[in-house]
């Protein structure tokens, strides 16, 4: 153990040289670092978390439901298409729950009709009696898939919406089978980003159905296949919302979209799109096939347009106009660039911290560090003499080491983490007095300085490794299962465990084997 390569200590030497060069940005603030800290220098600070810059805390529920319904309300729309085509007659077609139900008014097409309604979805479950009777279901598995595609979704677009916004490490964790928690470190307008999440950004492509007239419209008399919706800016003579009567089927959806960008037409703000190949074909087919017709722009159940399609638009690209400002059209070209959320969501719970809340708890974890640090340097000191102080080099190092490995890895400091930290602070010289009260043992039993350091070591190797590995597979276990606060405290714990190992056996080594070497002293001062 008291054998050191050259290349060992170049190891030991750059690897404390690149933490402190990765830990010291965070002594500046982010001004200095942009106004008087030299570019080829590292930058990176540590990533402060909510609760100590301040910020939201949003916890949204998916209602998956919805998934289901719209998928059956799509079968239900399937199958009357194959029905019709096919000229089987029927009664009583809908959605009953999270299933199609249906009657045939002739049985002699029993067979037929369970082969088209088997046809609507590969993982449907059809279920007929033999007076005609039709209940048409997706397996369990298939509910399940399509709930937890719909979750997963909402995550991914929840990420790309609030990335569209600049807001620097957000945390974006699932909770549950519907939950989605949301933590927004330093954001500034907590208000616009609920309203961003909250909307679903589905938008579709309905022709108008003009048989129905204003009359049956207002009194919601409508035919099968057809919706009545309200007008997102349009109001009636008494001041309600105009009502379209839209047909369900959508003809062209929002999932094709590849672009929106805020613009202007005629000095109002407009919101562009632009089609992928695919949507632009049916684009191009829907608006030359209806010359004349109203075409409606549905986003999460209401008309934002509806304008006559005037000549087929084959270039796969539009304009959504209405009482757009440039906020709202900048704000909703953002909601159909990042994608349509699959389900509504609800917030369940908002926490806003303030940045004078996160201040105080920064300061707080300072003193609690540097009341620990000192204590234990003091203790060390007093103790183990000049043993101590080398310790205590040891310790400051640790710490410097754990910044730097923070800023270097971008993880995001909470303030159970400064915990995390400070218990290290206590547990980083536990090593070294393992270490030294070895060496006494040794010294007592009539051992030589050399020899008592060189079994000091050696024998205390093995119950430092096996103490330290426990605690950090509790660290990994934490960091797995937890969320949160505990991830926060698992992360500087488990990189605390292992710099601590790396300073008390190779660097407080390092320095007592060279003061042994050089002075060669008859007994060690312990």
């Amino acid at each position: 153990m008291l054998r050191i390569r050259l290349w060992q200590v170049i190891v030991v030497v750059l690897v404390c040289a690149a933490a402190a060069l990765f830990a010291v940005p965070n002594l500046f603030s982010q001004n200095s670092l942009g106004n008087s800290y030299p570019d080829w220098l590292p930058s990176q600070q540590v990533n402060l978390g909510l609760d100590l810059q301040g910020g939201s805390h949003l916890l949204l529920e998916v209602e998956v439901a919805k998934v289901m319904e719209e998928r059956i309300d799509a079968m239900v729309d399937d199958a009357r298409t194959a029905l019709r085509g096919e000229k089987i007659g029927y009664t009583g077609l809908k959605r009953r729950g999270e299933m199609v139900v249906l009657q045939l008014t002739k049985l002699n097409f029993l067979e037929k009709a369970r082969k088209l309604l088997e046809d609507l979805d590969r993982e449907a479950i059809v279920v007929s009696s033999d007076d005609g009777a039709f209940q048409v279901t997706l397996s369990e598995a298939a509910v399940a898939e399509r709930k937890n595609s719909a979750l997963s979704q909402s995550i991914e677009i929840i990420r790309r919406r609030i990335d569209e916004t600049g807001v620097s490490e957000p945390t974006i964790q699932r909770q549950g089978d519907d939950r989605i928690l949301v933590q927004l470190p330093g954001l500034q307008d907590p208000e616009r980003l609920k309203r961003l999440l909250g909307k679903t950004a589905k938008m579709t492509f309905h022709l108008v159905d003009q048989s129905v007239s204003d009359t049956d419209v207002a009194r919601g008399r409508l035919p099968p296949g057809t919706m009545r919706l309200p007008s997102d800016d349009e109001i009636d003579e008494a001041g309600n919302p105009r009502y379209y009567p839209i047909r369900k089927r959508i003809m062209v959806s929002g999932d094709s979209l590849v672009d929106s960008q805020p613009t202007f037409q005629d000095n109002q703000a407009v919101v562009s799109f632009r089609f992928d190949a695919s949507g632009a074909k049916k684009f191009g087919r829907v608006t030359q096939e209806n010359v004349g017709r109203p075409f409606a722009i549905v986003l999460d159940g209401r008309v934002i347009s509806a304008p006559v399609i005037r000549e087929a638009i084959l270039g796969g690209s539009g304009i959504i106009s209405g009482t757009f400002n440039t906020q709202s059209a900048r704000d909703l070209a953002l909601l159909l660039r990042a994608g349509a959320l699959p389900a509504p969501m609800t917030i369940l719970e908002e926490r806003t911290v303030g940045p004078d809340l996160g201040a105080d708890s920064v300061e707080a974890g300072k003193i609690a560090c540097l009341i620990g640090l000192v204590a234990v340097i003091v203790f060390m000191l007093l103790y183990y003499g000049l043993f101590g102080i080398v310790a205590d080099i040891a310790l400051v190092l640790n710490l410097i080491i754990i910044f730097g490995l923070l800023s270097i890895l971008q993880a995001t400091l909470t303030l159970p983490g400064i915990a995390g930290i400070v218990l290290t602070i206590g547990m980083a010289v536990d090593a070294n007095v393992l270490i030294y009260e070895r060496i006494r043992e040794e010294l007592k039993s009539g051992r030589s300085p050399f020899s008592a350091m060189e079994a000091g070591y050696k024998r205390a190797f093995t119950t430092i490794l096996d103490s330290n590995l426990t605690t950090l597979i509790a660290a990994v276990i934490l960091y797995i299962f937890g969320s949160g606060p505990v991830q926060g405290f698992a992360v500087t714990l488990g990189i605390g465990i292992v710099t601590s190992m790396f300073t008390a056996m190779l660097v407080s080594r390092f320095i007592l084997v060279w003061w042994l070497k050089r002075y060669r002293p008859k007994t060690l001062p312990l």
